[in-house]
């Protein structure tokens, strides 16, 4: 009995003691969450903005944009901060950026001539309007993706299918960067496209690839002829060029000559012809005796007019002289010696006659 009273006794006492030790370890605890609210308070009042990144600070709903890097301060549970990474970044269009491999709803296009073409394609962007990029729209890489994809089909659809695949590459890349960033303009996403390239772009099977390979070596072919060509006429052009030059300038040459040999013609004759108005018979007379002895050289000539006077023309001298240089130059055979003294000798006798 007397334990039972004793062991009752002590626990009364530990009951008077109990609220003491309970109020010390509400303070403890009040004072451990002041600490943990007071860390939070200070930890969510700053944020720090590195390289290549900016901030959206909203306040009450609103956004605002903050560009600069370093340290920043803000109202605890009042603002709220997202960042974005405006480095350029990308994704792949018509195959898959770990496999490699194709896939078949992106990269399967059709040509302006009805040919089915696997084309991949590589996009760049950044981000360039924080604000516009987090609240104009949920997922804005899913809407650039799906304006790439229209955009690529569109341009893919207006070229053949051998401009896709070799020499049009450059000018479908261009097109397709300039139809989709007029897309982003419309669409305000906060997304600046920067590039897209043309990765690869074959035929859809190896049958078709093979038959597009000989296609390509033919051309390649015909490319090496074309050169060949224009090199044989980059060295014969000049030559035949020469040519022509020096046949055109021996016949401007030829027509000078002949010009001029025609305006001395045709001043002779008008000196002539003015000789010729002056005294009229005298000149005819010259004119016909310098023709006869242009046509009867070496000749005497004795001239009757048929009245019965006979007429001799001092031309003896003349032809003496024509005879004695043709004599010098190239002596006459006997032959001709003998008829010529013949034709004098009937000449003679016809003056004799009358």
């Amino acid at each position: 009995m007397e334990d039972f009273n004793q062991f009752y006794q002590k626990k009364n006492d530990f009951k008077k003691k109990m609220p003491k030790a309970g109020k010390h370890v509400k303070r403890v605890v009040i004072g451990a969450a002041g600490l943990i609210l007071v860390a939070v308070l200070a930890g969510d009042a700053t944020y720090q903005i590195q390289e290549q990144e900016q901030a959206v600070v909203t306040t009450f709903g609103v956004p605002k944009a903050v560009a600069e890097t370093g340290l920043h301060f803000k109202i605890p549970f009042i603002q709220k901060v997202n960042k974005v990474n405006t480095t350029i970044q990308g994704f792949p269009i018509g195959y898959a950026m770990d496999s490699n491999e194709t896939l078949e709803k992106e990269g399967i296009m059709i040509t302006s001539d009805y040919n089915f073409i696997n084309v991949d394609f590589f996009l760049e962007y950044r981000i360039a309007d924080p604000v516009q990029y987090l609240y104009a729209s949920r997922a804005p890489e899913d809407i650039l993706k799906n304006i790439a994809q229209g955009c690529i089909r569109t341009v893919i659809a207006s070229y053949p299918v051998d401009d896709v695949l070799t020499t049009g590459k450059s000018e479908i890349q261009g097109k397709i960067k300039e139809m989709i960033m007029e897309k982003l303009e419309e669409q305000d996403i906060g997304i600046q496209l920067v590039n897209i390239t043309i990765q690869d772009s074959e035929p859809p099977t190896q049958d078709v690839i093979r038959a597009f390979k000989a296609v390509e070596t033919a051309k390649q072919g015909k490319e090496t002829a074309i050169n060949n060509a224009n090199k044989y006429r980059n060295e014969k052009l000049p030559e035949a060029e020469a040519q022509a030059d020096q046949i055109i300038q021996d016949a401007q040459a030829q027509k000078q000559v002949r010009i001029n040999e025609a305006e001395a013609e045709v001043a002779r004759f008008n000196a002539m012809y003015e000789e010729y108005v002056k005294n009229p018979a005298v000149t005819k007379e010259r004119m016909f005796y310098e023709a006869m002895e242009d046509v009867l050289p070496g000749m005497k000539l004795v001239i009757d007019s048929g009245d019965g006077v006979q007429k001799v023309l001092p031309l003896d001298k003349f032809s003496e002289n024509t005879i004695s240089a043709q004599t010098e130059q190239e002596p006459l055979p006997e032959e001709d010696t003998g008829a010529l003294s013949e034709n004098e000798t009937e000449i003679s006798s016809t003056q004799e006659e009358p």
